[in-house]
This record gives C-alpha cells, structure tokens and sequence, in this order.
C-alpha cells in the first residue's frame, strides 16, 4: 500500500474511532471533519471557518452551517471544547485536558499554554443556586 494511501487509512480510522468515543454516528461528514480535526494524532484549535476551508480544499462538500453544527455535536458528545475569545470569536480545541491558552491578538490565533506554569490559588465562591462549571483561562498576547 502507497504511504499517503495508508496515511489516508490511519487518518480515517483515527477520525472514526474518535466518533465512537463520542458516542455519534459516523455519517460521511463527520468522518470527514474528524479526519481533518484528529486524522493526524495532534490536537487543533479551529474556527468553524478555517475548517470549512480545510474541508474544501480537500475536497469534501460541506457547508459552513454543517461545519458549525457538527462542531457543536462534537462539543456535545465531550470530544472538544469551545473556547470563546472576545465574546464573540469562537474556536474548537481537541485537547480536552485543563490547560490555559495563549491568544495571538495580531493573528487572531489561539495556542496551547504551558498549564505546569498556570497558578489559580483560589476562585470565587459561585452565587446561591449555581456551581462553577469550568475555568477557561486564556492569555491574550501581542508581538512587541
């Protein structure tokens, strides 16, 4: 077998056995956005856009509407998280481990951060009635 033909195999079957950690049925969509998302054994941090562009240029016809649900799904079934910058940019990561983040403000770009050196000594008490879900901590950067 070729080395990108048994690359192609690997990526798919990573992709597929990451849906079924999920729980979600491998439509050929899913399998697709999988592949491109943990095809390859790294994690990723992807907008529902740089996504969608990677699905096109590999040729796979998706709309941005079904990258974003399909990123929900993902979120939904515990295989990723989102991560929202500004209040309004939001993007996907694989690594579903606590871990802070760096955002590059003049890329607009968002990367893992050395969690070993994140220090919260203590959180707020949460307000009657609720409990705190997560801590997202994210570190926003710019180049001097």
């Amino acid at each position: 077998m070729h080395d990108d033909t048994m690359t192609g195999v690997v990526a798919v079957g990573r992709g597929k056995a990451w849906l079924a950690r999920g729980g979600l049925r491998p439509t050929r969509q899913r399998v697709s956005l999988a592949q491109l998302l943990v095809g390859d054994g790294l994690d990723r941090h992807v907008t529902a856009e740089s996504l969608h562009h990677a699905a096109v240029r590999a040729g796979e016809p998706v709309s941005l509407a079904t990258v974003y649900n399909t990123l929900r799904a993902f979120c939904e079934a515990g295989l990723m998280r989102e991560i929202t910058v500004d209040g309004s940019k939001s993007y996907f990561d694989t690594n579903m481990t606590d871990h802070p983040h760096f955002f590059w403000e003049d890329e607009c770009r968002l990367t893992d951060a050395p969690a070993t050196e994140l220090e919260i000594r203590r959180l707020p008490v949460a307000p009657e009635g609720a409990e705190i879900a997560a801590v997202d901590v994210v570190i926003r950067l710019r180049r001097v």
